[in-house]
């Protein structure tokens, strides 16, 4: 017979996954920031380009651009984290949160440049 599951270890591995999703889905949507609000300058310089509007967008674009790199950074980290603990529970693979985590691990594999 088998041994009872930890559900400490069933918690972590749930967190980490949903850490590891919260992180991708974040820097995509910084990425789309920024894309938008390049497209919004582009028409503003064209329909008026009155420099302090222009100059304030510009600010608010160069901070979504910044979120990018540590958005990118902790997705990174957490992903590893969460592939780590998977690789080291693979006893727990009957489990729905451990087959989560893995599915997680591969939805945003390109996200965190796996």
């Amino acid at each position: 017979m088998s041994e009872p599951v930890d559900p400490k270890r069933i918690k972590d591995i749930k967190i980490k996954a949903g850490v590891v999703k919260r992180l991708a889905k974040e820097k995509v949507s910084y990425e789309q920031e920024a894309n938008k609000q390049q497209e919004k300058i582009d028409g503003m310089k064209a329909a008026d380009p009155d420099d302090y509007l222009i100059k304030k967008q510009m600010e608010v674009l160069e901070e979504s651009r910044r979120m990018v790199p540590d958005c990118e950074r902790r997705l990174i980290t957490a992903w590893d984290e969460l592939a780590k603990l998977v690789e080291a529970d693979v006893d727990l693979q009957e489990t729905p949160e451990y087959q989560l985590a893995k599915e997680t691990l591969e939805d945003t594999r390109a996200a965190a440049k796996k």
